[in-house]
């Protein structure tokens, strides 16, 4: 079994670097840390970025998840390829790219590249927000399979997560620790990621970016709303090359396991998704890139 401690990051490709970082900057309001010719890293919290940019073909590169220890990631190695999976460790010029100490990387049985990750960098200097958008921390990340079924016996089965809900067949919602969710699968007709989050420290500030993203002509794909299932209200908008944010604020925590009954939504009822019945359209995903695990 292999234990995940946190999300790290999301690694994009981009075909214009600079549309990409001014949306995450401008519009999001992300921490701009470092750039050189053809990356970008931003950040949201006490991690070194939780997105970066790398500038060639348009496409979610990688998600990556961080691990205690060597020993542990050398474990999951172990254990991957057991399972069939083709596991890339990375060189040292790679985990510095990545501001990691070591990481490996594999492609699920769906497609998505997850990069497995010990000794994220750390920044103790406070965020130096571009925009007053409340955010308070990277919240989670949701990738895209065909199969969601099939998703959660591959993540249950070799990861230590535990699903919270079901939305359907469509979705499944998984923690690894208190937090209702922290790694989502969404049926999609490939692998990609579906969506980032960032938590923010009130209402007020996702009804606030409500009306900064309307005023801006920024595409509002569903919210603001409230999910039944995390009881997060929530607000997602589309950025450059299909790649979807959302703000949430108010995510539900399970602190009892034990206790915790595993919910199942119908999306055909009318508040299955969002309880004040706005809109609830599929958002964007940007596709994964393929054959690129480890580079």
């Amino acid at each position: 079994m292999i234990t995940i401690q946190d999300i790290a990051y999301v690694r994009s490709g981009t075909a214009d670097l600079e549309t990409a970082v001014g949306f995450a900057v401008d519009v999001v309001g992300l921490e701009l840390v470092e750039r050189t010719a053809d990356r970008a890293y931003l950040r949201a919290d006490h991690r070194h970025h939780c997105l970066s940019f790398v500038a060639g073909e348009a496409g979610v590169l990688a998600t990556a998840l961080t691990l205690a220890d060597e020993d542990r990631l050398a474990e999951a190695e172990a254990e991957l390829a057991a399972a069939g999976l083709t596991v890339t460790r990375g060189d040292k010029a790679a985990a510095a790219d990545r501001h990691v100490r070591e990481f490996i990387a594999f492609e699920d049985p769906f497609g998505n590249v997850v990069e497995l990750v010990v000794d994220q960098k750390e920044v103790p200097t406070p965020v130096d927000f571009a925009r007053a958008a409340g955010i308070t921390e990277f919240g989670h990340v949701c990738l895209d399979a065909p199969d969601v079924r099939a998703a959660h016996r591959f993540w249950t089965r070799h990861f230590n997560l535990k699903v919270s809900d079901w939305i359907g067949d469509g979705a499944c919602l998984m923690r690894f620790d208190p937090v209702h969710h922290k790694l989502a699968v969404f049926q999609g007709a490939g692998p990609g990621l579906c969506h980032m989050n960032f938590q923010v420290e009130s209402i007020d500030d996702v009804m606030r970016s409500w009306h900064f993203l309307v005023d801006n002509g920024i595409e509002i794909e569903q919210g603001p709303g409230r999910h039944p299932q995390s009881g997060a209200v929530f607000l997602y908008f589309k950025g450059p090359e299909g790649l979807t944010y959302e703000y949430s604020y108010g995510v539900r925590r399970i602190e009892d396991d034990e206790a915790w009954r595993v919910r199942y939504f119908d999306p055909a009822e009318p508040d299955a998704i969002d309880l004040w019945r706005g809109p609830t359209n599929r958002c964007a995903s940007q596709p994964q890139l393929r054959g690129l695990a480890g580079r």
